[in-house]
C-alpha cells in the first residue's frame, strides 16, 4: 500500500509542481509515468533478486532505497532531481509489489487464494484511491514538497514488519544468471519511449530528436524481445505466455492496468484545470471510492472462488467503459457528488478485474513458476499503465490545440453571435470604467481564454472516450480465456 501510495500522491501537486518549476503538462506527467516506467523495470528484477538474497533481504534493500528516492524528492531544487528521486522510488515499488503478491497467493490455502488475491490488491489500490486526498491536505497545509514525504512513516513502518515476519534463506554458494543486456535494452526502451512522448509536443513530432528517441525505443524494445527469446536467462518467460490463460489475463492486465492509472492521473486534473477545485477539493473525490474498496475487493476476490472468472471480468470492463464514457460528458457545471458516483464505478471496475485477473494468471501455472508469473503479470500490467498514460496525455495535448483552432476559426467579425459577444463585453468593460484604448485587448483576451478553457474540456471529453474503448478492448481476451478453460474442464472430464 506505501508503495501505491506513492505513486498517486503526485497526481494532485501537478499544477503547483509546473508553477514552480516553469514546466508543462507534457514534462510534469513524467512524474507519474517515470515512476510507473521504473515500476515496470524494478519488477523483472524481484525474482533474480529473491532469488539471490532472499524475500526479508530483497524486501529491507527495496524499502531502504525508496525512503531514499522519497527524501530526494521531497528536497528537490530542479526537475531533474526530482524525476531521479521519483525513478528511485519506482524501482523499489517495482520489487516490492511481486514479492508480496508471490508470498501472499503462496501461504494460503488453494480454496482461499482468491480471497487473499482480494485482500493483497486492496492494499495495491487503496494507496492510489486515497493518495490524491493525503496530497491535497499535504499542499493545502504545507507545500508540494510533503506530497513527496507522506510515504516515509508507513515506509518505516513497513521495514520493522518486514524484519520481524517477511521469509528467509540461506544465500546461494552461486548466484543465478542475469540479463543485464536484457534489462538494460528495456530500461533504454522506456527512456526513449517516455522522453520521446513527453517533449514530442514541444520540441515537434518530426524533429530529429524526436525521431531518435523512438528509434532508440523501438531499436532496444526488439533487442530486448530477442534477448528473452534467445538468451539463456531471460528476465521474462516467454514459455509462460504459451499458457493462453496466462496469456489472455496478461492482456487483461494490459488494458485495465492503463484505464485504472489513466483515471487517477486524468480525474485529478480534469477537476482542478477544468473545474477549478483546490488540490484538497480534487483529493477529496477520491474518499469515496477509496473507502468502498474495502468492501469491493474481499468480495470480488471472494466471489472469483466461486463465479466464472470471464464474468466478473465482462463486469467490471463494463463499469470503467461506462465511466469513462459518462466522464466524456462532464464540463465545469458537473456537480461535485456527480464526479464521486463515477470515480466509484471506477473503481468497481478495478475490484471486479484485478484480484480474478492475477488468480487465473497464477492458478493456471505449476508452483515452481509462480514467482515468474506474478512478476510476469505485474510488469504486463505496469507497462500498460506507463505506456497508456502517457499516449493519453499526448492525445490529450494534441486534442486541445485542435479543438482551440476550430473554435478559434469560428469566431470572426462576420459572425453575428461573435458581434453581439464582443459588443457587450466592450459595454461591460465601459460601465466598469475600463479604459477605453485597453477595452478592445481586454475582449479579445477573455474571449481567447473561453476559447481555451471549451477546447481543454472537449480535449478531456475525447480523452476520457479513448479510455472507455480501451477499456472494451479487455473483452476479447477475456472470450478467450473462458473459452479455454472450458476445454481445459472439457479435456480433464
Amino acid at each position: 500500500m506505501t508503495m501505491a501510495l506513492a505513486g498517486s500522491t503526485v497526481n494532485v501537486a501537478f499544477p503547483e509542481i509546473m508553477g514552480a518549476f516553469g514546466i508543462g503538462r507534457d514534462q510534469a506527467q513524467l512524474l507519474s509515468t517515470g515512476y510507473f516506467a521504473a515500476q515496470t523495470a524494478g519488477m523483472l528484477l524481484s525474482a533474480w533478486l529473491i532469488a539471490v538474497i532472499g524475500e526479508r533481504r530483497t524486501c529491507v534493500i527495496a524499502l531502504v532505497c525508496f525512503l531514499t528516492g522519497s527524501m530526494m524528492s521531497g528536497l528537490a531544487d530542479n526537475p531533474e532531481s526530482l524525476i531521479l528521486g521519483r525513478v528511485i522510488q519506482g524501482v523499489s515499488s517495482g520489487v516490492i509489489q511481486p514479492l508480496g503478491m508471490a508470498v501472499t497467493f503462496r501461504v494460503f490455502p488453494a480454496g482461499d487464494k482468491g480471497f487473499a488475491m482480494g485482500i493483497y490488491s486492496l492494499g495495491m489500490v487503496l494507496g492510489p484511491s486515497l493518495g490524491p486526498t493525503m496530497g491535497g491536505f499535504a499542499i493545502t497545509e504545507f507545500s508540494w514538497r510533503a506530497v513527496f514525504l507522506l510515504s516515509v512513516p508507513t515506509a518505516f513502518l513497513a521495514l520493522i514488519f518486514c524484519n520481524l515476519f517477511m521469509p528467509t534463506r540461506e544465500m546461494p554458494k552461486e548466484f543465478p544468471k542475469f540479463d543485464f543486456y536484457g534489462f538494460g535494452f528495456l530500461c533504454a526502451s522506456l527512456v526513449g519511449f517516455l522522453l520521446g512522448f513527453s517533449y514530442g509536443q514541444r520540441l515537434g513530432w518530426t524533429s530529429s530528436d524526436i525521431i531518435g528517441l523512438f528509434a532508440i525505443a523501438v531499436f532496444c524494445g526488439i533487442g530486448f524481445v530477442l534477448r528473452q527469446i534467445y538468451g539463456k536467462s531471460p528476465l521474462v518467460n516467454l514459455a509462460l505466455f504459451t499458457n493462453i490463460q496466462f496469456s489472455a489475463a496478461a492482456l487483461i492486465a494490459f488494458f485495465t492496468g492503463c484505464a485504472f492509472l489513466s483515471s487517477t492521473f486524468m480525474l485529478p486534473l480534469f477537476v482542478q484545470q477544468i473545474q477549478h477545485y483546490s488540490a484538497l477539493d480534487a483529493g477529496l473525490i477520491m474518499i469515496p471510492a477509496g473507502l468502498s474498496l474495502l468492501i469491493l475487493f474481499p468480495l470480488a476476490g471472494r466471489l472469483s472462488d466461486l463465479v466464472a472468472p470471464q464474468y466478473m471480468i465482462y463486469v467490471g470492463l463494463l463499469f470503467f467503459a461506462a465511466a469513462f464514457a459518462l466522464m466524456a460528458q462532464a464540463d465545469v457545471n458537473t456537480p461535485f457528488w456527480t464526479i464521486v458516483g463515477l470515480t466509484l464505478l471506477m473503481r468497481a471496475g478495478t475490484a471486479f478485474t484485478r484480484p480474478v485477473t492475477n488468480t487465473v494468471a497464477l492458478k493456471s501455472l505449476p508452483s515452481d513458476l509462480v514467482n515468474q508469473g506474478a512478476s510476469s503479470i505485474n510488469f504486463i500490467r505496469k507497462l500498460g499503465a506507463a505506456l497508456g498514460t502517457n499516449s493519453i496525455v499526448v492525445f490529450l495535448e494534441l486534442r486541445i490545440p485542435f479543438h482551440g483552432d476550430a473554435f478559434a476559426s469560428t469566431q470572426t467579425g462576420a459572425r453575428e453571435t461573435s458581434q453581439e459577444m464582443t459588443d457587450a463585453l466592450m459595454r461591460l468593460f465601459a460601465e466598469a470604467g475600463v479604459p477605453e484604448t485597453v477595452r478592445a485587448p481586454g475582449v479579445f483576451h477573455y474571449l481567447g481564454d473561453m476559447i481555451y478553457a471549451q477546447a481543454s474540456t472537449m480535449g478531456y471529453h475525447d480523452a476520457f472516450m479513448v479510455l472507455a474503448i480501451i477499456a472494451l478492448l479487455g473483452v476479447a481476451p477475456a472470450w478467450v480465456m473462458a473459452q479455454s478453460r472450458q476445454r481445459q474442464s472439457a479435456g480433464v472430464s
